[in-house]
């Protein structure tokens, strides 16, 4: 009788376990889920960031190759070179 009921107390408490260690797993891949979320959303902000920069670098290489070039026409054209 005494060994059913330890036994017995033993499969509740395991039982108890099982359901603790499934809700704990549960709330650690909800987290994980959002960090990953998280992560994603900021890789693809520095992305972004990091496209803006070489447009802006890239623009004013151009810009600055488009006044050269027309600087170096009016020299020619006015004979100052």
């Amino acid at each position: 009788m005494a060994a059913e009921r330890d036994l017995r107390e033993m499969i509740v408490e395991t039982n108890r376990d099982v359901k603790w260690i499934c809700r704990t797993l549960e709330r650690m891949e909800e987290r994980d889920a959002e960090m990953e979320t998280r992560l994603r959303a900021l890789e693809n902000w520095q992305s972004e960031k990091v496209g803006e920069e070489r447009r802006e670098r890239g623009i004013a290489a151009g810009a600055g190759g488009v006044v050269g070039g027309i600087a170096a026409v009016v020299v020619r054209v006015m004979g100052w070179g």
